[in-house]
């Protein structure tokens, strides 16, 4: 399969203290356009707004 299953994790959590929010996905491993960690916006209810969130290996 081309297809990678991934955690996001959110990078601005640890520096407030607060627990990092994690979210789960896939993404497509021989695709150019993302060669190193994927990062994507999304919401972190423990600090109720949006931060960036970045895979973990």
């Amino acid at each position: 399969m081309p297809r990678d299953i991934i955690i996001l994790e959110c990078t601005e959590a640890k520096a407030e203290g607060k627990p990092a929010s994690r979210y789960v996905t896939t993404r497509n491993k021989k695709s150019p356009r993302t060669p190193g960690r994927l990062e994507k916006i999304k919401y972190n209810p423990f600090l109720k707004r949006r931060t960036l969130h970045r895979e973990m290996r």
